[in-house]
């Protein structure tokens, strides 16, 4: 029967419908579409995750010049780099969120300043300190808007032992407690120095 013969049109229509009501017809087109889905979810998860893992670390961060004379030489001289626990903290622990979203989101965020290092936006002291307010102010909203999830992943209320903390800390941690306040909206300039201007 030809492809020109009338009395195939019936036919191929009526499986032309079927097709269009229902994509999946049969088990096996079903199976191989969600396999193929799955392939290509578990690619782009895996593959980002190992994009992650790799632009985490502190060495990338500070292989643009701009981080490594600022923020980085500030970081080695706070809490979070050396102390008496010998817990060390890296940047992402502090600038990347763990969870698999907010991460995706903070990694595109981030992709600008990739741009501005191309412009050379910071590439001088005279520069990042001119923009250092701006800089601080973004990335406390964001602590801010999170109430400090990433300061919260190592510092729990709950574990907190306020007899061996400092005078101060132990008068004014339990009332922020009790008023469900967090981190960031006490401790800016932990690790790296205030910007000028900061009016606290």
């Amino acid at each position: 029967m030809s492809d020109t013969d009338p009395s195939s049109q019936p036919r191929r229509r009526g499986l032309f419908r079927r097709l269009w009501r229902n994509p999946f017809a049969s088990t096996a087109s079903t199976v191989i579409t969600v396999l193929g889905a799955l392939v290509l979810v578990g690619g782009a998860y895996g593959g980002f995750n190992v994009f992650a893992a790799a632009t985490n670390t502190t060495e990338f961060c500070i292989s643009c010049h701009e981080m490594e004379v600022g923020p980085y030489a500030e970081y080695k001289t706070s809490i979070h780099y050396a102390n008496r626990t010998g817990i060390r903290v890296e940047c992402a622990d502090c600038h990347v969120p763990e969870p698999f979203f907010p991460k995706v989101m903070a990694k595109v965020i981030a992709s600008k300043d990739v741009w501005h290092h191309l412009l050379g936006t910071i590439d001088t002291p005279e520069k990042f300190e001119a923009r250092r307010l701006e800089m601080a102010e973004r990335v406390w909203a964001k602590m801010e808007a999170t109430e400090s999830r990433e300061c919260r992943s190592c510092h729990n209320f709950d574990a907190f032992d306020l007899r061996e903390q400092g005078r101060r800390a132990e008068l004014k941690h339990p009332d922020a407690m009790l008023e469900g306040r967090h981190c960031i909206e006490c401790h800016k300039g932990i690790v790296h120095e205030l910007p000028e201007g900061y009016d606290g």
